[in-house]
């Protein structure tokens, strides 16, 4: 009974920082409309500012003052202003990919601010200081931080409901035209549901720290532990968050206490613990009632384009030969960091169907290529290629598994599922020794790292590194076509019908849980092999090379780069593999890289169709003049040629070759004849400022319409 006690006031303790957290989610999606994914990151961000506070010798008091008052609100304008406030008429997608690229830049900064290799212990508050509850000693730090709680569910709500702020705030959300029309500030409501949002966050961050190791994804992810407390009140309902908060604590804490860690069971229960809040947030979102189908309200549209055979041809044409360059000319060592970049683009070529179709955010990818990876590493011994095929069937099937419940999810509650999914894999099944069921053993990594031998194909036998950057760039382009098959087939105009409107799908007869589970299928089945790959140019294989973290930076530079098409997957192979390169030669810049996939995706609400739409859009002059084009390709080969022998050096010969096509382009528009420039609309602009004499005289004279007089 004592046991019972203890667990049960220490599980209420935990809540309460579970509630503080889970409340400053509700208040940014209530009154945003945005889900905030960083906001665990931004709790990381101030415990570490909190411990630097300290450690530069300022008060307790003072220091919590300082991240609380200053430092969270600053942070949650700098937020809305720089990144969020430009996603308002964004598609759903879009805005939770920014959302999710904030939280990958706060995780970058984190690292980069204050080194991983350190130790920074942090005191509780009134650390030797006990209060008595049933016989039970608790801290009064643990005291605190459930009163608190109590505090800010009882502040929010009043805020938001009997506040003309609050009831603004909402009114926002609900139709921001027609709030404006009556008065309201939407930008000025945003900033403070940010500031709020953020300082909330910050409490919660400094609350759960001392208790843990001051470590950037050990505190983003115990933190994220409240989105499923959040979720538990549909996001909207705050004293259905604080219950759904106080359940998630009791169980951390019974699980802590009564889960067995010796015994039968015992290896593959003992890590279930810390995958609790995620089952308990997969398990939520699948019992939430499904959401009513809906079109796509979004202003925006995401560029989906469809290529002709030819344009697919010649990029397909481009990766192999551009592998074969690269293999001519570069060094074992260096071959093998562009193999890497490869199976990078590789896994996110996936990311095409799924996301950039489909509208379905998912941030379970790389656990898809795990899978393929693991397959590889127990079937694949010697290079086995059929290693590959079982990787892709079984990442299939699970693929569906995970689909299957969450076919009726969408936007938030499916990339919330899929991080669930995520975790649990990386928590839990990837921790846990060989299964033995029914006579076969069901290995991963049983807690160890797992040997991949590299591929071997038939008449050719194990690949040398070169080798293998030339299988990999054969074996994306072979995938890159059959992906442009999809996308000229009806099943790609399904998925793009799917993501601009469910509900008009549905009006037609087809059926949306259907098409998810084919694309989710087909998606994790890409990545399975692009995953199996990958994992013999790493050699050995452990779970952290394809957990959660690693998804971020994967997602957030194809979408950066257009993730409706194969060069988004080549742009964020090409900066994966750029930013250990870099890194490595500029050593004072290494940390700062690590922030650059954030900051890239972040910049998702200002371009929407990524980098890849914008650089095809400037070469398109090129298709109308085959010779001109040709031109291209043969300078491009002799520039190569001229590298692979040292006449040029490798920088200069790769910036000649990369600007040669579009100074062609430029060229060639050049040479067109000039179009007939549009007449001057005399009512441009004065939809922007505020109508004066001058300006309804201009109406009155473009209308036709004749003065009136009195």
């Amino acid at each position: 009974m004592d046991q019972f006690l203890i667990a049960t006031i220490t599980g209420l303790s935990t809540a309460g920082i579970f509630a503080i957290a889970a409340s400053g989610l509700v208040l940014t999606y209530t009154t945003t409309g945005i889900f905030n994914f960083a906001h665990g990151a931004v709790g990381m961000l101030a415990a570490f500012s909190y411990w630097q506070l300290l450690d530069w010798g300022l008060p307790t008091g003072v220091a919590v003052a300082v991240v609380l008052l200053v430092l969270g609100p600053l942070f949650g304008l700098l937020v809305e202003a720089v990144v969020m406030r430009g996603l308002f008429d964004a598609p759903e997608t879009s805005r939770l990919v920014v959302s999710v690229a904030l939280l990958a830049a706060a995780l970058g900064l984190g690292v980069w601010l204050w080194p991983v290799d350190e130790s920074r212990p942090l005191d509780f508050w009134f650390e030797d200081n006990f209060l008595g509850i049933l016989g039970v000693r608790v801290r009064w730090h643990e005291a605190i931080a459930f009163i608190l709680a109590v505090v800010v569910a009882i502040g929010l709500r009043v805020l938001l409901r009997s506040t003309r702020a609050g009831v603004t705030m909402r009114a926002v959300v609900d139709d921001r035209g027609l709030a404006s029309l009556n008065g309201a500030r939407p930008g000025r409501s945003a900033a403070l549901a940010w500031a709020l949002g953020c300082s909330l966050a910050a409490l919660a961050g400094i609350l759960l720290a001392p208790a843990q190791a001051l470590s950037q994804q050990t505190l983003t992810l115990l933190i994220v532990n409240a989105y499923a407390a959040a979720m538990l009140g549909r996001l909207r309902n705050l004293p259905m968050t604080f219950l759904g908060a106080a359940v998630l604590g009791l169980l951390d804490s019974y699980g802590f206490f009564y889960l067995p860690t010796d015994g039968r069971f015992g290896p593959y229960l003992s890590t279930f613990r810390f995958a609790i809040p995620v089952v308990v947030l997969f398990i939520v979102l699948i019992a939430l009632p499904s959401a009513r189908l809906r079109t796509n309200a979004a202003r925006r549209r995401l560029a989906a384009p469809r290529p002709t055979w030819f344009t697919a041809g010649f990029q397909a044409a481009a990766v192999v030969g551009g592998a074969v360059v690269l293999a001519i000319g570069l060094s074992d060592a260096d071959a093998l960091r562009a193999a890497k970049a490869v199976g990078f683009a590789l896994i996110a070529l996936s990311l095409v169907p799924l996301v950039g179709w489909a509208g379905q955010l998912c941030l379970c990818q790389m656990s898809f290529a795990a899978i393929g990876a693991v397959c590889m590493g127990h079937l694949g011994q010697g290079g086995n290629p059929w290693a590959l095929l079982a990787g892709a069937l079984i990442a299939a099937v699970v693929g569906v598994l995970v689909a299957l419940p969450a076919a009726r999810l969408t936007g938030i509650e499916l990339a919330l599922a899929t991080a669930a999914f995520a975790v649990i894999l990386d928590r839990w099944i990837f921790a846990m020794p060989d299964i033995h069921l029914w006579g076969m053993t069901l290995s991963t990594f049983n807690r160890n790292p797992v040997p991949v031998d590299r591929l071997s194909l038939p008449f050719a036998g194990t690949l040398t590194t070169k080798g293998l950057l030339v299988a990999l760039a054969v074996a994306f382009a072979l995938l890159h076509l059959l992906v442009v098959a999809v996308r000229r087939s009806r099943a790609g105009d399904l998925l793009l019908a799917l993501r601009e409107s469910p509900a008009a799908c549905a009006t037609l007869g087809i059926d949306p849980a259907g098409t998810r589970l084919a694309v989710f299928a087909f998606s994790a089945a890409l990545a399975a092999v692009g995953g199996g790959l990958y994992a013999g140019t790493l050699g050995s294989i452990s779970p952290s090379s394809f957990d959660l973290f690693q998804t971020l930076p994967l997602l957030l530079l194809t979408v950066a780069g257009g993730v409706a098409a194969s060069g988004g997957a080549i742009f964020a192979g090409v900066v994966l593999g750029l930013i250990p390169v870099v890194g490595a030669t500029f050593a004072g810049i290494a940390g700062l890289l690590g922030i650059l996939p954030g900051t890239m995706g972040a910049t998702l609400g200002r371009n929407p169709d990524g980098v890849s739409t914008q650089l095809a859009e400037r070469l398109a002059p090129l298709r109308s003049k085959p010779a001109v084009l040709a031109v291209v390709v043969v300078v491009d080969v002799a520039l190569a040629l001229a590298w692979a022998n040292d006449v040029l050096g490798g920088w200069e010969a790769s910036i000649a070759a990369f600007l040669l096509p579009f100074l062609a382009a430029r060229g060639v528009n050049a040479t067109r004849a000039p179009r007939t420039a549009r007449l001057a609309d005399p009512l441009d602009g004065l939809e922007d400022r505020r109508l004066g004499p001058a300006d309804v005289s201009a109406i009155d004279e473009a209308l036709a319409l004749a003065e009136v007089t009195r």
